[in-house]
């Protein structure tokens, strides 16, 4: 067991018995290799099931919106950032909240992990306290892979890798990396011709299954009704159209603007390995771009598309 794992235990488990909390949100381990799963402690004992490894990639922010209790909750960067989104759109307050940071050095990518191993993976374990060594074990054998080689892609670009916000540390702070340029991957899109950039967007998503696995695992889907599922007016069709389904990926994008914090929640659960990201990404870059935010940084401010000021760019009025 880890120095992360042991001390969210502690915390977690302390919180419940001084009844400073009501529950406490972690994860637990999957039932297969390489799978964690979000779980739920009420009782100091049950906070022995927690763990923290390189692939607690789901968003937890997601089982808290309009929670009454007083909840506990385990938070890397990106969850920390939604946190403060859920606050800042009322979705539940500050002072229900006991939140334990976790800074984070990142999450493997599975199918990058599975690609290299190239058969099925029976076992997996870490090396090193920190993660940064990771072991698979095959059929054919066990081998050792770092860390940094499989990073999810998000991850690899993540700029804000300690809690913004929390009330205990599971772990000492670590340093926040500076990349010259997080949006190359968007830029490379942007600079495609308008065909190449449609036959991109054709290929993404035609494995698409519309199975919602993007929306559910979003923190930022909390909609009571979601657009998909209305039926007066009937907004977008039920079927595997080719428009209904792009249709469905752009206007999620556009609901998560200037609130995504590029979490990967949405990619990871994609049944389909489907980059969801792209769309997302060139919103994030955008709205950075244009208004200088970053999403969940701040509680006491609201996104740029949820304010008006009549100083606000508007070079795209023609």
């Amino acid at each position: 067991m880890n120095k992360r794992t042991e001390k969210i235990r502690e915390l977690a488990s302390n919180l419940l018995k001084d009844g400073r909390v009501d529950l406490v949100i972690g994860f637990s381990t999957g039932t297969i290799p390489m799978g964690s799963h979000p779980d739920l402690a009420k009782r100091p004992e049950q906070t022995e099931k927690f763990i923290w490894d390189n692939n607690c990639t789901l968003n937890l922010t997601n089982y808290l919106a309009n929670r009454n209790e007083k909840t506990g909750i385990i938070a890397k960067g990106c969850d920390s950032r939604n946190i403060v989104n859920h606050i800042v759109e009322n979705k539940i307050s500050r002072e229900q909240l006991h939140i334990i940071g976790v800074p984070c050095t990142g999450m493997i990518d599975k199918t990058k992990v599975a690609a290299s191993a190239g058969e099925e993976i029976l076992a997996y374990s870490e090396d090193k306290d920190d993660g940064s060594e990771f072991s698979i074990t095959t059929a054919a054998g066990t081998k050792t892979l770092k860390k940094q080689d499989f990073l999810k892609d998000n991850c690899s670009r993540c700029m804000h890798r300690n809690p913004v916000i929390y009330d205990d540390l599971a772990a000492d702070l670590v340093d926040e990396p500076v990349i010259d340029d997080p949006f190359s991957d968007v830029t490379a899109i942007e600079e495609m011709t308008s065909q190449a950039k449609g036959d991109y967007f054709d290929t993404l998503v035609k494995d698409c299954i519309r199975c919602y696995a993007c929306r559910n695992a979003c923190p930022l889907c909390y909609c009571p009704t979601c657009f998909v599922d209305e039926s007066g007016p009937q907004w977008v069709g039920k079927g595997q159209n080719d428009i209904d389904i792009k249709t469905f990926h752009f206007l999620r994008a556009f609901h998560c603007a200037g609130r995504c914090t590029d979490c990967g929640a949405c990619v990871e659960a994609c049944p389909m390995d489907i980059n969801v990201r792209a769309y997302t990404r060139k919103l994030v870059k955008d709205v950075y771009d244009i208004y200088g935010w970053e999403a969940g940084l701040d509680t006491e401010k609201r996104p740029p598309l949820d304010t008006f000021n009549p100083n606000d760019p508007d070079d795209f009025i023609k």
